[in-house]
């Protein structure tokens, strides 16, 4: 089953809420400056979700470590 672009986007999104708390915490202990830190978090928090929507779509068009899914002539009522 082949994952929608708006769920690579929202699961970029997702994912760099957290990393991006993580970075404003790392470049504020760095810094000891709010303003840096924050600036900091909001250019990487960009970046990195567009760099990981692209890293999703090209993971998603790779075959590998990939099994076909078997076809089935009985329904599948599993949940």
């Amino acid at each position: 089953m082949a994952d929608k672009h708006y769920r690579s986007l929202i699961k970029g999104v997702s994912w760099r809420n957290t990393g991006s708390i993580d970075t404003l915490i790392i470049s504020f202990f760095i810094t000891r400056k709010l303003s840096w830190a924050l600036s900091i978090m909001s250019v990487e928090f960009f970046t990195k979700v567009l760099l990981y929507y692209f890293h999703e779509r090209v993971w998603e068009k790779l075959a590998f470590g990939r099994v076909p899914e078997a076809k089935q002539d009985k329904p599948n009522f599993e949940i």
